[in-house]
């Protein structure tokens, strides 16, 4: 570990507990470790047992939870935008790497027991800016998650009612307020119950799509034969529409995002590569299969989420069955940005551990504050789904990749890069990594932009806080 670092985790109060005073380089002592811990030690000291109940299988769940949603039902569109062979390798490699970026997360989370959310991690490396930047970044992030699975609620309703006399804000309320009580779980442990039905949730409305899609194929004229799929990209595909739907699949490995807050609560932190193994190959297979098949029994013209490729009442089952990985993967997120900020709110209090009524009544506005406010958001951009595209790319660009290369060079690694074989291998897998986080920071913001001038011009775009359900179609 640099120096550097050592230095920054001591000024910010965050680093794990050392025995002795620390010196700087001219020999003079250096504040004590005392003086930025003793407090948050103390609080930390008397976390309730409730806090530590995460083992590695839960912290799965809510990894899955977390990460695997319908987003997973928008791969196959982006296999028809690039092809099945490159679709292939982006599902499989991206996954890789990013059980490997989760993999350095969590080594960071063991070194540094302190760091209870991505924010503080960053400030290691780059200091209060860091610290700040981050933080406005891990929040705003998940905040707009909720406001986009208040939206797919929405949607949801709307298709499985087949009723478009009801005003959409209807069923958007109703969505707010699904997504405001699964989110009052206040740990991670007493949510982890709700990710098996989670699970289950989206396992099935996924069957049910593959089958629903492979039947109708088959039924149709020409059979399996006749479906319009390619190995490659079609001749029209844009530069900016591929590496839209490149950013489809990163956005789906997005897991490292959460991974601190998670950790937080587990009785047995150095379990946690189970758990991104799982979660990852779990992943892989899912998209991976999902994206290939659905695909190759639709063709170019699959839709987004891919269970509006299935006939009528097959669609309607399907987002039936996929309502509660909507709403509970949807809720993770506001419980992981409350939590966030009631531990920076009342870093010194017990009102963070949420075991009294003046700590259950905060956790209560703050969730529904995030709720709504995400809601508002939702409702009030009518470019909102691009907009959280663009958000990814400037933010998930950062939580997946550049951050934890920089991780690992800052934090991680002993001694110089060169300094042995494995070093030289991890530095040049980290720098590869880094260019692939700056890579889709630069050109994700591109395509994002250029993906709301399209909707724009070709006149996508929704209007703000619309009764109109058939915009939302």
């Amino acid at each position: 570990m640099s120096a550097h670092s050592s230095e920054a985790a001591v000024a910010y109060g965050i680093a794990p507990p050392s025995y002795g005073q620390e010196t700087d380089s001219n020999g003079e002592k250096k504040m004590d470790l005392e003086n930025g811990l003793h407090k948050t030690a103390t609080v930390q000291e008397e976390m309730p047992e409730k806090f530590n109940k995460l083992g590695w299988k839960r912290l799965t769940i809510c990894l899955i939870v977390e990460a695997i949603a319908l987003g997973s039902l928008s791969v196959p569109s982006a296999f028809a935008t690039v092809g099945m062979v490159a679709g292939v390798i982006l599902c499989v490699g991206l996954g890789l790497i990013a059980i490997y970026t989760s993999y350095v997360v969590g080594q960071v989370k063991l070194r540094y027991p302190h760091v209870a959310h991505y924010a503080d991690a960053v400030r290691l490396i780059w200091g209060r800016f860091g610290y700040e930047l981050t933080g406005a970044m891990f929040a705003l992030f998940l905040i707009l998650l909720v406001g986009s699975h208040a939206l797919t609620g929405t949607i949801a309703f709307i298709n499985i009612a087949n009723n478009y006399a009801t005003c959409a804000l209807v069923w958007g309320v109703v969505s707010a307020v699904l997504l405001l009580l699964l989110s009052l779980p206040p740990t991670f442990a007493d949510f982890a119950w709700l990710g098996y039905i989670d699970f289950v949730s989206i396992i099935a409305a996924i069957l049910i799509t593959i089958i629903a899609t492979g039947v109708q194929a088959h039924n149709a004229p020409g059979g399996l034969s006749a479906v319009n799929w390619s190995a490659w990209p079609p001749p029209e595909t844009t530069f900016y529409q591929a590496f839209l739907s490149t950013t489809n699949i990163i956005f789906a490995y997005s897991f490292a995002v959460c991974q601190f807050s998670f950790m937080s609560e587990m009785h047995t932190p150095a379990d946690f590569p189970k758990s991104i193994w799982a979660l990852g190959l779990i992943e892989m297979f899912i998209y991976t299969v999902t994206g290939a098949l659905i695909y190759a029994f639709v063709g170019a013209d699959v839709k987004s989420p891919a269970l509006l490729s299935a006939a009528g009442n097959i669609s309607r089952v399907a987002f039936g069955v996929a309502l509660p990985v909507i709403f509970i993967s949807g809720s993770i997120n506001g419980t992981v940005v409350g939590r966030y900020i009631i531990d920076r709110a009342f870093r010194n209090s017990p009102v963070r551990f949420i075991n009294s009524k003046r700590g259950w009544t905060v956790w209560i506005a703050l969730i529904s504050a995030i709720t709504w406010l995400g809601w508002v958001i939702a409702e009030a951009i009518p470019f909102f789904n691009a907009l959280l595209g663009l958000i990814s790319s400037l933010f998930i660009s950062g939580f997946t990749f550049y951050f934890p290369a920089l991780f690992w060079f800052q934090l991680i690694k002993e001694g110089k890069w060169n300094a042995t074989r494995k070093n030289i291998g991890l530095s040049v897998l980290n720098a590869i990594i880094f260019c692939i986080g700056i890579a889709v920071l630069g050109i994700g913001t591109y395509a994002s932009v250029q993906d709301i001038i399209s909707q724009y011009n070709d006149g996508g775009v929704r209007s703000p806080f619309t009764c109109d359900a058939n915009s939302y179609a």
